[in-house]
């Protein structure tokens, strides 16, 4: 996945109606509109937000973005391969990058994460088909008229949550696992007067 499109308010016009947790911020307003809530099937990039998801916890997610390149530079592309042969040595590296989120368990897990997600992959052939097949592989649509409607967490991911932790991963909770739900596709739930809500619900894609 390359880089976020800055410029998503020229395709549109800067007035366009979103999700009101976008609002006021460029950063914000290119990821909500190129990629929140669309479908992901790249095992590469469902392991950047898994790993960015929960780097997340504590803190608002405009600060995880803030620092993504410096994730995708300092955990190798987020190549689950190469994170998951993360020695003590390069865990101790990371925490003295000023440019992450320097917390210790956070780091960790994403260690414990590739190693578990590679065991997911063996299993299953990609990572892909394991967490599409909660689906049936078909997104669930959200019919939201308003942010106060929107849940933080689901039956579903509390369902994938108890799986994900049985298998090894961490940083996995409920509400954790809701939102990478969310980012990632599986989930749909721009609320019905986001401009984005008439182009996803039907699976359609930006170009």
């Amino acid at each position: 996945m390359g880089s976020v499109d800055m410029t998503p308010s020229s395709r549109k016009g800067a007035n366009m109606n979103r999700c009101g947790w976008s609002d006021g911020n460029d950063l914000y307003h290119a990821y909500h509109d190129r990629e929140w809530g669309v479908p992901v099937h790249e095992d590469r990039t469902l392991f950047e937000f898994l790993i960015l998801e929960g780097a997340q916890a504590g803190l608002s997610w405009i600060t995880v973005l803030k620092k993504r390149e410096a994730y995708r530079e300092a955990f190798d592309g987020f190549d689950p391969q190469k994170v998951a042969a993360y020695n003590d040595e390069k865990v101790e590296a990371l925490l003295q990058n000023k440019s992450l989120i320097r917390n210790r368990l956070k780091i960790k897990s994403a260690v414990q994460n590739a190693q578990a997600f590679l065991k997911v992959q063996n299993e299953y052939g990609s990572f892909d088909t394991y967490i599409w097949s909660y689906v049936d592989g078909k997104p669930i649509v959200g019919h939201w008229k308003s942010l106060d409607e929107v849940p933080a967490s689901s039956d579903l991911s509390d369902k994938i949550s108890k799986d994900l932790k049985k298998r090894g991963f961490n940083f996995v909770g409920s509400t954790i696992v809701y939102s990478f739900l969310q980012a990632t596709g599986l989930v749909m739930d721009h609320i019905t007067s986001c401009f984005r809500y008439e182009e996803l619900k039907n699976g359609e894609k930006l170009p």
